[in-house]
């Protein structure tokens, strides 16, 4: 296929991914939206706090009113809507914040935790699942895969507080949780990146087994295909084969693996942002949920749907990048 060709192809991919990604963005906008006005707790309330307990009833009405929570669902939605689409995305009532607000402040550290931490998770499977395939049935494939197969089994918040407890109660290596010192003054590079190894470790962790045991799987079914044999025949180095020829047939299905496992990364972020305390946006999940935030609950969603079918997008041009044979156009 020419340059042209296949510019045309990807031009025709994204065509396609968002004929998808609009009504799939509309439903769920339309399901959170349902949800919060299902919700019991009365928004006049819950913005006032405290005060609600002393506010008239006229105030609270007049709150209702300045919001338009009284009126039908329909003319509710399509406000929001309207809002949405001008970049308003409403006001969070557990931060007393506009929601953009907050996301801006907090998206950046949570796509950090999750960029380095996939990074560090495709380097470790790809090197350790290939080596595994390379020595298939010997010591270090079944260690790798009991350990991988433990790991599966616990929690994520069990790995952050295990952690927690052995390298920062116990060693005193690394910090127990945040983002800075204490007495830190400002924000430096190296004392971030010394209060994420923990967390970065925990998640990468956390993740890895799935990643761990899909390579080694593919890297061992490839170990058995012509082109590889014939490269061995060749007297070919077992490196050279390994990763020249066995890994780089295993790379395309694990391209996919990649697209469609990013939802649990992220929410596993959410989980461990929590446990370390980090400023990302798994604290105020979890604050919105407990307080009925659904403004802020809302923009959240919409937004992780949105990384997560961009991501998958990503995944179907990488696939047809590294793979020539893949038409683009379908």
């Amino acid at each position: 296929m020419t340059r042209s060709g296949r510019l045309a192809g990807a031009g025709a991919v994204v065509r396609r991914r968002l004929l998808v990604a609009v009504p799939v963005l509309a439903a769920t906008s339309v399901g959170m939206f349902a949800l919060g006005a299902a919700s019991p707790v009365d928004p006049a309330k819950q913005y006032a706090g405290a005060a609600a307990f002393t506010a008239t009833e006229e105030n609270l009405a007049q709150i209702r009113a300045n919001w338009g929570v009284d009126d039908p669902l329909p003319v509710q939605y399509l406000r929001w809507i309207g809002n949405l689409l001008q970049g308003d995305l409403g006001w969070s009532t557990s931060r007393h914040e506009p929601v953009a607000s907050v996301l801006a402040a907090r998206a950046g550290w949570t796509l950090l935790l999750i960029g380095v931490t996939l990074a560090l998770v495709l380097v470790a499977s790809l090197l350790l699942g290939a080596l595994a395939a390379y020595r298939r049935g010997g010591f270090f494939d079944r260690a790798l895969r009991t350990a991988a197969y433990a790991v599966e089994s616990m929690p994520v918040f069990w790995l952050g507080l295990a952690a927690i407890a052995v390298f920062a109660l116990a060693l005193g290596w690394f910090p127990a949780g945040g983002l800075t010192d204490v007495t830190a003054t400002s924000t430096s590079w190296a004392d971030v990146a010394h209060h994420l190894i923990l967390p970065v470790g925990v998640l990468a962790v956390s993740q890895a087994p799935w990643f761990v045991l899909f390579v080694r799987d593919a890297v061992a079914e490839s170990m058995r295909d012509d082109h590889v044999v014939a490269a061995r025949a060749r007297g070919l180095p077992g490196r050279t084969v390994l990763f020249g020829h066995a890994l780089r047939t295993a790379l395309l299905p694990f391209l996919t693996l990649i697209g469609t496992h990013l939802p649990e990364l992220v929410g596993g972020a959410v989980l461990v942002e929590t446990v370390f305390s980090l400023p990302g946006l798994g604290a105020v999940t979890v604050a919105a949920a407990l307080g009925s935030d659904f403004p802020l609950l809302a923009a959240i969603t919409l937004v992780t749907t949105a990384v997560v079918l961009a991501a998958n997008l990503v995944t179907d041009l990488a696939y047809a990048a590294a793979d020539p044979r893949v038409r683009l156009d379908g």
